[in-house]
């Protein structure tokens, strides 16, 4: 089962549906990656990192995947710190 495990009663409604997307990818995989690193740190990202993560957010998983496992170059439109921050969460290498 997914989903995630961290009690935010405090988030407004945008970082709450983040947080809700970021487990309902589509994939487990994804779910894991992108979900666990919201539930650690969404309550501390300023709204540009917000920004940056829910346009993340648009992008299919099997490019997501790809990006993370480095099988696939990044796009300079999702390469950033927050992406940088994501890999370094799950300590993957850096893109």
């Amino acid at each position: 089962m997914t989903g995630t495990t961290a009690n935010h009663p405090e988030l407004d409604p945008r970082r709450r549906r983040a947080l809700f997307r970021a487990w309902h990818r589509g994939t487990r995989e994804m779910d894991f990656i992108l979900g666990r690193f919201a539930d650690a740190k969404i309550h501390g990202m300023s709204d540009a990192d917000l920004d940056r993560f829910e346009h993340l957010l648009e992008a299919l998983d099997a490019d997501l995947l790809g990006w993370i496992s480095g099988g696939r170059e990044v796009p300079a439109e999702y390469r950033s710190a927050l992406f940088e921050r994501i890999l370094a969460f799950h300590g993957l290498p850096r893109g």
